[in-house]
C-alpha cells in the first residue's frame, strides 16, 4: 500500500498525464502549486530598442520574436503545464523581463525546451536567441558559450526521502545510488569529489525525483534551488539535507561571439533589479517555496574575448 502511494506520487510529480495520475486516485497526490498568474508582475516594452551591432537580436527582430530556451520539468523555476502547454517559473520570468528589455513583447517569445548535455550546441548552432535555465556560469562553459549576469546564486545539495536519517551531506554518500541530469555541472562535481558514489545520469531531474519517489536512487543531487522547487511540491516524502556544498551562479547563455546581446542583458538585469521587477518575479514564483528573497548577486561583465 505504502509502495502503491510513492508511485502514484511520482507519477504526479512529473507529471506524465493527467490519465494517470487519476488511475492512481488523487489521494496521496501532491496538490497543485506554482506560480498564480494574477500574481506575476507586468514587463514594460522599450519602445524604440535597437541592437544592431547583435546578429542574434537582428534575425529575431526580423523574424518577430525571440525563442528561448528553458528547462520544463523544475517547479518554481522552469516548468510546463502538459495541459495548457505554458511555462512558468522564475526563469520563465527572467527570460520575459529580458525579452522586454530587449524591445520584445515577452508574449511573442517561442519557448524551447532543451536539456542539460544540449545548451551548448542549441546556442551554437542558432537553435536558441539565449537560454534561461539554471545554467550555472564557469570558465569551461565560458569557452563555448557566454553568459550574462549572473541573476541568481544556488548551490549544490541533496533531495532525499522524508525517512532517510544516513544521508546529511555528500560524505554519506559512498556506496549510495545519487541520481543527477547528464551534462550538469552537479552530476560533474559528484564524479570528480566522490568516486565512491553510484552515479545515475538522465536528462531531466524528473526522472531522478521519479527514481527517488520509487526507491531506485537513494539520492537526487542538483542546486538547492531546484531541489527546494520539488520538496514543496511533495513535503511529506522529501526533504532537502545538508548544507550546500558549491556555489551555482545562474547565468543568461547567449552566443558566445555575441557581445552586444551579453552587455545588453547584463545592463537589462541591472535595471530590473534596481526597479523591483527582479523581487516581485521571485516572490511570485520561487518565493513560494517558502524561501525569501536573497539580494541578487553582483553582475559579472567580464572582458569581451
Amino acid at each position: 500500500m505504502i509502495r502503491s502511494t510513492r508511485v502514484c506520487l511520482a507519477l504526479a510529480l512529473v507529471l506524465i498525464t493527467a490519465l494517470l495520475a487519476t488511475a492512481c486516485g488523487k489521494e496521496g497526490s501532491p496538490p497543485t502549486k506554482g506560480p498564480a498568474t494574477d500574481k506575476l508582475p507586468d514587463y514594460q516594452v522599450a519602445q524604440g530598442f535597437q541592437l544592431n551591432d547583435s546578429p542574434t537580436w537582428k534575425r529575431a527582430k526580423k523574424r518577430g520574436y525571440l525563442t528561448v530556451g528553458v528547462k520544463e520539468d523544475q517547479p518554481y523555476l522552469g516548468e510546463r503545464d502538459p495541459a495548457s502547454g505554458a511555462f512558468s517559473g522564475f526563469d520563465i520570468e527572467i527570460a520575459k523581463m529580458m525579452s522586454a528589455s530587449l524591445g520584445f513583447d515577452p508574449g511573442t517569445i517561442r519557448f524551447k525546451t532543451i536539456a542539460s548535455a544540449n545548451r551548448e550546441t542549441a546556442l551554437q548552432n542558432g537553435q536558441i536567441d539565449y537560454y534561461v535555465g539554471t545554467y550555472t556560469i564557469n570558465d569551461k562553459r565560458k569557452k563555448l558559450v557566454g553568459f550574462a549576469g549572473p541573476y541568481y546564486l544556488a548551490g549544490q545539495s541533496l533531495l532525499v526521502r522524508k525517512d532517510e536519517q544516513g544521508i546529511n551531506g555528500p560524505q554519506d554518500l559512498a556506496g549510495k545510488r545519487v541520481c543527477s541530469a547528464a551534462g550538469s555541472t552537479p552530476y560533474q562535481r559528484i564524479q570528480q569529489d566522490y568516486p565512491k558514489v553510484k552515479l545515475v545520469a538522465y536528462d531531466t531531474y524528473s526522472v531522478c525525483v521519479d527514481n527517488l519517489l520509487t526507491y531506485q536512487v537513494d539520492a537526487v543531487t542538483t542546486d538547492d534551488a531546484i531541489l527546494i522547487g520539488y520538496a514543496a511540491k511533495v513535503p511529506e516524502e522529501l526533504k532537502v539535507v545538508g548544507k550546500p556544498f558549491s556555489e551555482e551562479p545562474y547565468g543568461i547563455g547567449v552566443p558566445r561571439n555575441d557581445n552586444a546581446l551579453r552587455f545588453a542583458l547584463d545592463d537589462a538585469l541591472e535595471a530590473r533589479e534596481k526597479d523591483g521587477d527582479w523581487k516581485k518575479a521571485y516572490e511570485a514564483t520561487l518565493g513560494l517555496s517558502g524561501v525569501p528573497a536573497p539580494t541578487p548577486p553582483a553582475i559579472d561583465r567580464y572582458p569581451a574575448s
